[in-house]
C-alpha cells in the first residue's frame, strides 16, 4: 500500500490540471484565436469568465435539429466583445 501512496499523489497532481486544459479560457485569447479557436473545432466550449462558459460552434451543422444560430460574443485579451462564433438556439416559433 504505501507503494501506492506515490502514485496517487502524482494523478492527484496531474488531474486538475487536465481538467483545467480541457476547456480553453477566451480572455486569455486575443479575439482571432478565439475565432480560430472555434472555426477549427467546429464546437467548443470555452471559459468566458472565471466561473462562466459557452458552447460555441461555426455553423448550424454543429446544432440540434430545429436549432438555429444566433451570434455569439465573447471577451477576449484584446476586445471586451468579440464575435468568436455562434450559439445554438431554438426558434421562437418552437416554443410557443
Amino acid at each position: 500500500m504505501s507503494k501506492l501512496i506515490p502514485v496517487f499523489l502524482a494523478v492527484a497532481l496531474v488531474i486538475p490540471s487536465v481538467a483545467t486544459a480541457a476547456r480553453p479560457n477566451a480572455t486569455a485569447m486575443t479575439c482571432a484565436q478565439a475565432a480560430a479557436t472555434v472555426a477549427e473545432a467546429g464546437a467548443i466550449v470555452m471559459s468566458t469568465g472565471q466561473h462562466t462558459y459557452e458552447r460555441f460552434v461555426a455553423s448550424t451543422q454543429f446544432c440540434g435539429r430545429h436549432q438555429v444560430t444566433e451570434r455569439a460574443y465573447a471577451p477576449t485579451r484584446d476586445s471586451p466583445r468579440c464575435q468568436v462564433g455562434y450559439t445554438c438556439k431554438s426558434p421562437d416559433w418552437l416554443t410557443r
